[in-house]
């Protein structure tokens, strides 16, 4: 089963359907919303309401009433109390005072700046006392209007009777309802000498029921009376609806949890899986859509969710939940498609730098560093200059920081300049192991990075030079020691020779004159070769070798010298044939100085592994063995003219056939280098490959 899902779970199909369930599940959950606010007026109580008594329908019903009654006991009484102008208070008298006062200030020449407040209110009763009392007119008029609304309003309660009395003025749908004609109800509200009772008991339950209460609170216990009774049919109609609503608002509430769960299970899904094809794929992949900026998708949502309440503000409110759904679908589809986009940038951490603003502030930053940088030291004074006014400007609220971090910044610059100063007079001095020590990349920190570049260079000049003049003693030294050893011999033995009366001794020494001359005269020609060839001024030729057939052909032609020694070669090499640009007899010079070392050096009865290895541009030709000496010396020692890897010289090489080997491949245009790891002695020949090289 679970590799079933991972084969199905980063599927494009699997994708849309998740996406298409997320959309459903949310316009479910508003739908659902949307249903209850219209239905029940937003009343998700309902579903917690035990019956109608103690519902907010029953309190909404009485309290309409109430408030109504209260209004017309306690605030307007009867039509002549509202003439009398006594519903009419201070405060809206004032205010419309003020409002006349504000008009005389600014139009009339009456009013007069230099005098008080006081006597221009004086002059301003005075001048508007006819609008003063239109105003006061105008607000009779609105109350005894509303008055009239009231008592319209009063006769349109049907199945619930009312009676409302101060002592003098009565307010009541019905001939009599005394105290003792309450108990022929199922439900009735009474206030009256301090006393007040609601029936039956369950409405005392009502969470709602201090906005009964509230009312009944603002009338006066000594004089006023209310009697409020309801209908049994009233009542059962009014339970029926509230039973009816009641039901309508579990199933939505049902289906908001169970949409809402449904959306966050799908979301989360297609957040994990958003961007990824498997669940091993650590790229994210992102479509073209996601190239919209981040800012750009946050402004998009908004403006999907202000069109949504835009479209929905201009339906009618009683069919707004017929047309919830398919206004929604469009819109919350946009707006999980930007989302998801969204997310994938978080997930590869780019959300910030995939935004507009960041973009901007980016491209200015880096056209700024780039003339900066590339500039003249002129070019970055004007653009300090031109620009710190505009920083300032804009910084002009925290101006001293500003200059604080200016002040800081010249003081910084002239630190630096200093150290240059001091450190160019003590390398001029002769101290050219200083090091200028200035950080950042700007002109100052360019500038003691090339000082400390010419102070790296005289350094390498100087070791170099001391490198050279080690190397030239320690020539002179090696040359006379290696020549003089044969020429010793050859002047002893010329000696002995002359007083040698033996024919038999006289040619023993005769042969070995003749081998201290062969090994004078090789020690000659391997300096000469040696001087020509780091000369560069050998002819190269170059061809197309195969280098696998010159290897072959050089050692089949060596094939005694290599049974005298007791040597085994293995070669290894591509089976496709391996072409290079070389002058072959150069070459095979080269490689038959390091076959000489082996015959010389090698272990007797070891193996000698030659590899030709095959890389993009050139060949690698590796030639390994095993020494019979201890290598106590380093590869770059060896190197060295009439360097041996037997330190004592008792051997018969010059200790110049490395020279000469590498300095033949660098006329090639090839690279030479050895490496030692314990015994084991590796050379390694870089050849270019035929086509790689202009012949």
């Amino acid at each position: 089963m679970d590799i079933k899902w991972k084969n199905y779970s980063h599927l494009m199909t699997t994708k849309v359907i998740a996406f298409v369930v997320a959309v459903a599940c949310f316009t479910g959950a508003i739908a659902a919303f949307v249903n209850v606010a219209v239905l029940n007026d937003g009343d998700f109580d309902i579903v917690y309401e035990d019956n109608y008594y103690q519902s907010r329908s029953y309190v909404r019903e009485a309290e309409d009433l109430l408030r109504v009654l209260t209004r017309l006991l306690v605030e307007y009484k009867n039509e002549a109390y509202i003439m009398q102008g006594k519903t009419v208070t201070e405060d809206e008298i004032k205010n419309e005072e003020d409002v006349l006062f504000s008009e005389f200030r600014g139009n009339s020449r009456s009013y007069d700046p230099d005098l008080g407040e006081e006597k221009n209110y004086e002059r301003f009763r005075a001048e508007y006392a006819e609008k003063i009392t239109q105003a006061r007119e105008r607000l009779i008029k609105d109350d005894l209007k509303e008055y009239n609304l009231l008592l319209q309003k009063l006769r349109g309660y049907k199945g619930i009777l009312y009676f409302a009395s101060d002592g003098s003025n009565v307010f009541t749908n019905y001939s009599y309802l005394g105290r003792e004609l309450l108990n022929r109800y199922p439900s009735y509200i009474m206030a009256e000498k301090y006393e007040t009772e609601i029936y039956p008991k369950e409405v005392t339950k009502n969470g709602h029921l201090h906005r009964i209460t509230e009312k009944l609170d603002a009338l006066e216990p000594e004089s006023h009376v209310l009697y409020m009774a309801f209908t049994k049919e009233l009542l059962n109609a009014k339970m029926k609806a509230w039973q009816a609503d009641k039901a309508i608002a579990v199933y939505n509430l049902y289906w908001l949890a169970v949409s809402l769960l449904g959306l966050i299970m799908t979301f989360a899904y297609l957040v994990f899986v958003i961007g990824r094809k498997t669940f091993g794929d650590r790229e994210l992949h992102l479509n073209p859509a996601d190239r919209l900026y981040n800012d750009i998708n946050i402004v998009l949502c908004i403006g999907l969710m202000v069109l949504w309440v835009g479209v929905l503000e201009d339906m009618d409110f009683d069919n707004i939940h017929k047309l919830i759904i398919p206004v929604t679908i469009p819109i919350a589809s946009a707006g999980l498609m930007l989302i998801l986009s969204m997310v994938k940038h978080i997930k590869n951490k780019t959300f910030l730098r995939h935004t507009f603003v960041y973009s901007i502030i980016h491209g200015v930053i880096r056209f700024a560093r780039g003339v900066y940088d590339s500039g003249s030291v002129g070019i970055k004074t004007v653009l300090l200059v031109v620009g710190y006014p505009f920083i300032v400007a804009l910084t002009f609220f925290m101006f001293p920081i500003t200059i604080g971090a200016a002040a800081w910044l010249a003081h910084k610059r002239i630190k630096s300049f200093n150290a240059i100063k001091e450190g160019v007079e003590r390398i001029k001095s002769g101290d050219i192991h200083h090091i200028i020590a200035v950080d950042g990349k700007g002109e100052f920190g360019g500038l003691a990075a090339n000082i400390n570049s010419i102070t790296d260079g005289l350094k390498k000049a100087v070791d170099s030079e001391l490198k050279s003049e080690r190397l030239k003693t320690e020539l002179i030294t090696n040359v006379s020691h290696d020549i003089r050893t044969p020429l010793t011999s050859i002047i002893t033995y010329v000696d002995l020779l002359k007083k040698e009366k033996d024919p038999e001794k006289a040619a023993e020494y005769i042969e070995v004159l003749d081998q201290k001359s062969q090994r004078l005269k090789t020690l000659t020609d391997d300096l000469f070769e040696a001087a020509k060839a780091s000369s560069g001024n050998i002819p190269v030729n170059f061809e197309r070798i195969d280098i696998v057939s010159l290897l072959t052909q050089g050692l089949g032609e060596l094939h005694d010298k290599i049974e005298a020694v007791d040597l085994e070669f293995r070669i290894t090499h591509p089976k496709q044939p391996v072409y290079i640009a070389a002058d072959g007899k150069l070459l095979w010079r080269a490689v038959e100085n390091l076959l000489s070392n082996i015959f010389k050096y090698a272990l007797r009865g070891s193996r000698v592994y030659i590899d030709i290895e095959d890389s993009s541009h050139e060949i690698l030709l590796v030639i390994k063995n095993i020494s019979a000496y201890e290598l106590n010396i380093s590869a770059d020692e060896l190197m060295e003219r009439f360097k041996r890897g037997d330190e004592a010289r008792n051997s018969q090489g010059s200790g110049l056939g490395l020279s000469i080997a590498k300095s033949l491949i660098d006329i090639q245009r090839g690279r030479f280098s050895i490496q030692i790891d314990g015994d084991l002695f590796k050379a390694m020949i870089y050849m270019p490959k035929h086509k790689e090289i202009n012949m």
